[in-house]
């Protein structure tokens, strides 16, 4: 199994994820793309201590990237949009 840690990669902050924040009480973040739900759900609740009702994850396909006349691809990631409980919050997002 996981760490913690290792299963979340960072916070996705745009206006997007901002406003579902603001009005259903959900965080996004990028995680391992091997994580499962109940993976995610107790890092977030061990890293921030606070109570998950609902996680929803999106495999996010690497954008298609050309240089010249060369073509690559950014590698694929995953993306997980966690929903809290009623009146509780993420401090570390608070005054982004």
């Amino acid at each position: 199994m996981m760490d913690a840690r290792s299963v979340i990669i960072r916070p996705i902050v745009t206006e997007k994820t901002t406003a579902a924040r603001e009005l259903a009480n959900q965080y996004v973040f990028r995680v391992q793309a091997a994580a499962t739900k109940h993976q995610i759900t107790a890092a977030i609740e061990e890293i921030f201590d606070v109570s998950v009702i609902k996680v929803r994850t999106i495999k996010m396909d690497g954008k298609r990237k050309r240089l010249g006349r060369n073509i690559g691809r950014r590698s694929s990631w995953k993306k997980a949009m966690v929903t809290l409980a009623e009146g509780q919050t993420i401090d570390f997002f608070e005054g982004v």
